[in-house]
């Protein structure tokens, strides 16, 4: 009989850190081979498509059950599982609860944890904090986007949101164009806009980085546009919106969260990326109709259009085929791309699978027994 002891390794986030869960350029090149693995199917994500996000535990407006929690702002438990082939080889989950009530007792607004699992046995592999692994691996994401479409020569940058995401959206895009000289944010709170620019200050001290009070003027003459601000969703017309003359030729703007554009610009002159497509066509068959009212990510509105015959799906260019080669990097001169990023759980468990890996080679983490043999066969 095989030896039935499992046990697994635990990382809280100093071990996290320790095991290089910040090494920016590593974490593109993580989500880059992902994208090709995905690109030739070899992933699997929840729900029957194989594509879902997650699954979402919401609460209601209001309870006759005194314990039960209450609807309220980014007020979820999220389960968000995945398997990724290739020479990451693994299967997990990150599971999260997300409160914006959380601040008032000094922590993020959403608490983390990923765990990772043996694909054949699903015996646990590591439990590990997955906070900073998550804010990473988001900024990672459309990090690989700046790196194939922005400008070469790119120098100014604006930043939508002054939070956690923008410093990982900076650091992506400082890790693949050094050469970036201005950056401009744009906020609502004093306080965060201020902790952003110390930030910056601090981390890229070569950098020229000033707040804005516009969206004009975040957007104008930026050659990369990162957006990444929370918004309530349900109506669109109170998203952050960018007008089609703001936008420099060549610009890219990426969006992990709520964006807005005229349709008529999206339908006829903006080039549509999405992280994968197949997230988009699972949330339109989830989400119908109006999805963008829920989900207000770019290319769910494009997926909109689509569903209503003003768009078509060959309008819409997924990454994946540009790092197989199946597409041109660039369809013209000077086009401007919206990059939509919804996130997925095969980022966090691609991410998670190297940090692990480096936290076994370097002794990193503390051992957990879960059995010596099973109580109960």
């Amino acid at each position: 009989m095989s030896n039935s002891k499992i046990d697994f390794l635990y990382l809280n986030e100093e071990d996290m850190i320790a095991a290089g869960v910040k090494d920016m350029k590593g974490c593109i090149e993580a989500m880059e081979e992902m994208f090709r693995l995905m690109k030739v199917g070899n992933y699997r994500m929840g729900g029957a498509n194989g594509n879902s996000h997650g699954c979402m535990v919401v609460f209601p407006e209001s309870s006759p059950f005194p314990e039960m929690p209450v609807d309220g702002p980014d007020r979820r438990f999220m389960a968000m599982p995945a398997y990724l082939g290739g020479k990451f080889d693994m299967a997990g989950m990150k599971w999260y609860g997300s409160n914006c009530a959380n601040k008032e007792k000094g922590l993020p607004r959403s608490v983390l944890m990923l765990t990772l699992n043996d694909k054949d046995t699903g015996a646990p592999v590591a439990y590990m904090s997955a906070n900073i692994l998550s804010a990473y691996r988001t900024g990672a994401v459309p990090g690989v986007g700046y790196k194939y479409f922005a400008k070469e020569d790119a120098e100014t940058v604006a930043m939508i949101g002054p939070g956690v995401m923008s410093k990982t959206a900076l650091a992506a895009i400082m890790a693949v164009r050094p050469g970036i000289k201005t950056v401009k944010v744009k906020g609502r709170g004093k306080a965060s806009l201020e902790n952003f620019i110390a930030h910056v200050k601090q981390e890229y001290p070569q950098v020229t980085v000033y707040a804005v009070d516009t969206m004009e003027e975040a957007v104008r003459d930026s050659d990369i546009v990162s957006a990444g601000t929370s918004t309530p969703t349900g109506d669109p017309n109170k998203y952050p919106y960018i007008k089609e003359e703001w936008i420099k030729p060549g610009a890219i703007i990426s969006s992990t969260a709520a964006l807005r554009f005229d349709d008529d610009f999206i339908i006829n002159r903006a080039r549509t990326i999405t992280d994968n497509i197949k997230l988009y066509e699972a949330w339109e068959e989830e989400m119908k109709p109006n999805a963008y009212n829920v989900i207000p990510i770019p290319a769910v509105r494009v997926m909109d259009l689509i569903a209503e015959g003003k768009m078509t799906a060959d309008q819409v260019d997924d990454l994946g085929d540009v790092l197989m080669g199946k597409i041109p990097v660039h369809r013209k001169e000077d086009e401007i791309i919206i990059y939509s990023i919804g996130g997925m759980p095969v980022e966090d468990v691609a991410w998670g699978t190297v940090v692990y890996r480096n936290a076994v080679k370097k002794g990193i983490g503390t051992k957990l027994n879960l059995w010596n043999t099973p109580a109960m066969m």
